[in-house]
């Protein structure tokens, strides 16, 4: 038996598909961040308890904001892992970074997915000049899952969690992205306004601070854990406080905001909305998908697909660049051999 492994390092915690040579799921799993970080757990233990790894033919892995490299490239051949700086991106754990090292020790075959950047040529010009940032490594990912499970070419896909981000697919291609500290609010992170300017300015909150507390949780009034963020929230709002819901009101209405802008500006007719993550795929205790489906469906189809997109994406770009030995993904050059 063959193996294919995908990674999505995502904000409370890092997700791993399994799959095998006949793209079959053998196992999904998650694991902490802050567990990771404070040595309570640890990524090779599990992953030799499930499989036997030297049967691992690839393993497509995200990390952090996946701005140092503009190409899927071979693990041995990437630099600082990928990334210019671990800053601006909400708060460090270090569990990311337990695992990269842990990968390497396990001599893993292994493929680094780069983020949406200035430096990725096969973006729109127009996005690449005006933001440094689009989105993190995980947006690949989830769009080619998107792609391959819709068959959709020309879509929109609204990935709303602990931050949102909206990604632009046409042609086949991802043309741009709205990152999550310029566009709509997730339940954390979200766009930084005056106010936050200000208090950064002043010297009350590093950027960092102010964009990890720039999402919903800001309208709700909570400032939990970030672990329990989410689900503090929804409490609120389930028990009729004016701010939770008031809040979850506000995340739909930036989420279909960000949605029609990206709309605006396809030059290809769209064939379909994707909505995904926690909150993008959540129907229950707050149905929030359905929320967002009501105001977007005039425009084309949407389709949801559940939370653990960006692991099983990055498992089929595995697969993909391993066993059919395709040299492009949505538009991303692969470098592999």
């Amino acid at each position: 038996m063959k193996y294919y492994m995908g990674m999505d390092h995502g904000t409370t915690a890092i997700s791993f598909e399994i799959i095998d040579e006949n793209k079959e799921e053998v196992s999904y799993f998650k694991l902490n961040r802050d567990k990771l970080s404070k040595k309570e757990i640890f990524f090779k233990d599990i992953i030799n308890d499930k499989i036997d790894i030297k049967k691992v033919k690839l393993l497509a892995m995200t990390y952090a904001m996946g701005d140092g490299i503009s190409k899927i490239t071979p693990i041995d051949l990437v630099k600082d892992r990928g990334i210019q700086s671990i800053n601006g991106a909400g708060k460090v754990t270090g569990g990311g970074t337990t695992v990269y090292e842990d990968i390497m020790e396990l001599n893993i075959p292994s493929v680094l997915i780069p983020g949406l950047h200035s430096g990725c040529e096969f973006l729109d010009d127009r996005f690449r000049a005006s933001y440094s940032h689009c989105g993190s490594p995980e947006k690949v990912s989830l769009s080619y899952y998107a792609y391959l499970k819709t068959g959709f070419k020309n879509m929109i896909i609204a990935d709303i969690s602990s931050n949102t981000v909206c990604i632009l697919v046409e042609d086949g291609k991802i043309k741009g992205a709205m990152d999550a500290c310029v566009g709509a609010m997730g339940f954390i992170h979200g766009p930084l306004d005056l106010d936050m300017i200000r208090d950064i300015d002043s010297g009350k909150k590093t950027a960092n601070e102010a964009f990890s507390h720039a999402g919903i949780s800001k309208i709700a009034s909570v400032d939990s854990r970030i672990n329990n963020v989410k689900e503090d929230i929804l409490e609120k709002a389930l028990h009729n406080d004016k701010k939770g819901l008031l809040a979850i009101r506000s995340l739909v209405m930036s989420v279909i905001m960000e949605i029609y802008g990206l709309y605006g500006i396809m030059e290809n007719k769209i064939d379909g909305i994707v909505l995904t993550g926690s909150g993008g795929c959540m129907t229950s205790p707050i149905n929030i998908s359905g929320m967002i489906k009501e105001k977007v469906e005039r425009i084309c189809p949407v389709y949801v697909l559940g939370s653990d997109s960006g692991a099983i994406g990055s498992s089929y770009i595995a697969y993909d660049i391993e066993k059919n030995k395709v040299d492009k993904i949505m538009g991303i050059d692969v470098i592999y051999e």
